[in-house]
């Protein structure tokens, strides 16, 4: 086996170390959401909460991989977002931003963390309450959630994205809400957050994607977003975006020597992970950040809205398509949940009867009741 080959084959989850890496940063990002969840309190800003959900992650995987022949990239994959009520995703402030929560907010908190570029990714959506979520959140987080399981199940070897889209379809609608267009879950590989394999959440006309099968040994982040409105968010404020990405296929001779000094500090700081630009001088980066993106060399990712008095829940999850089943690696306990509507589609029920696991000889009666009282949890 040549070095090139060998370097290959260790990129897969075939190699144990692979799977290692992927698992630390699962446990880390895991630890961070419960961290960001508890500083989430009336009156809290925003902005303080996201650094400390980024300085965590930061923290914590500059404590592994230290004493390594080899120098190993981690830290921050996904920026910590804190999108409340309408907002739907990406809403991470400047240090400027006084935003604070409320009491009764509905949060959707969304992060990612990396060990020498293997991602793991997470979403949860938490209220701002003591006691069950009732009502249409308790609703919307279940339709997310539900949607969430199915997809596990459905996101193995031999099936395609399209049977995942359908399906999360019709659990949104079992729950009166509407599943949000344009989100994608993306395979992810080695240093890339959104490969080509996607599931498309919504399928609609406008928007199509290859039909893909899912293989053994590949990795996605599976990204539900559930609304009780229309789910065609928009952008109201472009000065709202503050995460953006490198595009490292596109090249341009930036005029302004602010886009010149900011791009250059992003090339070294952040050469393939997104980044918040918080982490840059605001002033010069307010300035430098409009000639970047107009030109493409930087992806930007809008802060999107539902309508004023919608309510938005966002599930996201890293699965591992492994020989013996899927395994789920990052996730976070849901506060009660008591939804107006129950489920009685006989779809959706088989759907989340099916087991993650490839069945072995004895051993998995304790694991299928775990299962089984986890289903009934969320219906």
């Amino acid at each position: 086996m040549s070095d090139d080959e060998r370097e290959e084959k260790e990129l897969d989850l075939s190699s144990a170390e692979v799977v290692t890496k992927y698992k630390t940063a699962a446990e880390i990002v895991n630890k961070a959401l419960k961290l960001v969840i508890s500083e989430c309190k009336p009156k809290a800003k925003i902005v303080d909460i996201c650094e400390k959900g980024d300085s965590y992650i930061r923290e914590q995987t500059g404590n592994v991989y230290k004493n390594v022949k080899r120098k190993i990239e981690r830290g921050v994959a996904f920026p910590t977002c804190l999108s409340v009520n309408n907002v739907v995703c990406h809403f991470s402030p400047l240090a400027s931003d006084e935003a604070v929560l409320e009491e009764g907010d509905i949060l959707k908190i969304d992060m990612a963390c990396h060990i020498d570029g293997f991602i793991a990714a997470v979403a949860h959506t938490h209220v701002l309450q003591e006691g069950p979520v009732t009502g249409r959140a308790a609703d919307v987080i279940a339709a997310a959630n539900t949607a969430a399981e199915v997809a596990l199940r459905l996101v193995r070897p031999g099936k395609k994205n399209k049977d995942v889209s359908d399906a999360i379809q019709k659990v949104a609608a079992a729950y009166d809400c509407k599943i949000v267009e344009g989100v994608l879950s993306h395979q992810m590989k080695q240093f890339v957050i959104d490969g080509n394999k996607v599931v498309l959440s919504l399928s609609n006309p406008d928007t199509r994607v290859d039909e893909a099968e899912f293989e053994e040994n590949e990795v996605y982040a599976i990204d539900i977003v559930t609304s009780t409105g229309d789910g065609k968010p928009k952008l109201l404020d472009e000065k709202q975006t503050t995460i953006y990405k490198r595009a490292v296929d596109k090249s341009y001779h930036l005029k302004m020597k602010a886009s010149r000094f900011i791009f250059s500090e992003i090339s070294q700081k952040f050469p393939i992970m997104p980044f918040s630009a918080r982490a840059l001088e605001e002033k010069r980066a307010r300035l430098g950040l409009v000639e970047c993106v107009n030109h493409e060399l930087l992806q930007p990712y809008p802060v999107l809205h539902e309508k004023p008095g919608d309510l938005v829940a966002h599930i996201k999850f890293t699965v591992l398509l492994m020989p013996n089943g899927s395994d789920r690696i990052t996730t976070h306990p849901l506060q009660e949940l008591q939804p107006t509507k129950t489920i009685d589609d006989p779809d959706i029920k088989a759907w989340l009867a099916l087991g993650t696991k490839t069945k072995k000889k004895g051993g998995g009666k304790k694991k299928k009741g775990r299962l089984e009282e986890h289903v009934a949890i969320i219906l």
